[in-house]
């Protein structure tokens, strides 16, 4: 049986239209802050992953969020530092990106986003503070381009977790098997296979546009 045509292209964000660090060592070279190393370091790390889980789903604000890691890291950085890493986390729109997405728009495909995120990532990634837009030029231009955007700290769930999928088939209202995914972890593109999608890992090391071209044309869609 042929496969339905695809009505909905879906991106996410970090790893495969923005390029991000991969590591809290990268993000403190890139904020010019000196790497620490404390005996309590990796038995605090669950704890530091479950403060930034809680934070990207939207359970804690900006503020509490830079003075939990502070505090679970022993003290080692403090609230300011900590919100300088979070800060150079997001690096630059990957070459090309912007390009998919103008030529997707231009051939009138949907698309759309769905990122594990946060308040103040999503505020600089989308240029919007929520009830205006930013003064200057926005940092990512390759987000402004998608056309529908939704995040984890605002649908109150993150990937891989089934409920974000289901949260997002219901903002858009696409059958599952008509939406085209693209993501950097196998976590998540399993995931929303499972949810029924057509998903695409993208290796965030490489040509992520080329990759997303080469998948668009096999797939046959008009970009």
């Amino acid at each position: 049986m042929s496969r339905r045509p695809i009505q909905l292209v879906c991106f996410d964000l970090g790893g495969v239209l923005v390029r991000i660090c991969r590591t809290w060592e990268e993000a403190c070279s890139r904020a010019g802050i000196d790497l620490r190393a404390g005996d309590e370091w990796e038995r605090l790390r669950p704890a530091r992953r479950e403060i930034t889980r809680l934070y990207g789903i939207g359970r804690i604000d900006c503020q509490q969020y830079f003075r939990d890691v502070s505090h679970a890291m022993g003290g080692l950085y403090s609230p300011e530092e900590v919100q300088r890493v979070h800060h150079a986390w997001t690096i630059e729109d990957y070459p090309g990106a912007g390009r998919v997405l103008e030529r997707l728009n231009e051939a009138g495909v949907r698309t759309a986003c769905l990122s594990n995120t946060n308040r103040s990532h999503w505020v600089r990634l989308i240029h919007h503070d929520g009830a205006r837009d930013l003064p200057g030029e926005p940092e990512f231009p390759v987000v402004r381009l998608i056309r529908e955007q939704y995040a984890s700290h605002l649908l109150g769930a993150a990937k891989p977790d089934p409920s974000i999928y289901a949260a997002f088939l219901r903002a858009v209202d696409v059958s599952p098997d008509r939406i085209l995914f693209f993501d950097d972890l196998e976590e998540n593109i399993a995931a929303a296979r499972q949810a029924g999608w057509i998903a695409r890992l993208i290796d965030y090391q490489a040509d992520t546009a080329g990759q997303i071209e080469a998948h668009l044309r096999d797939l046959g869609v008009p970009a």
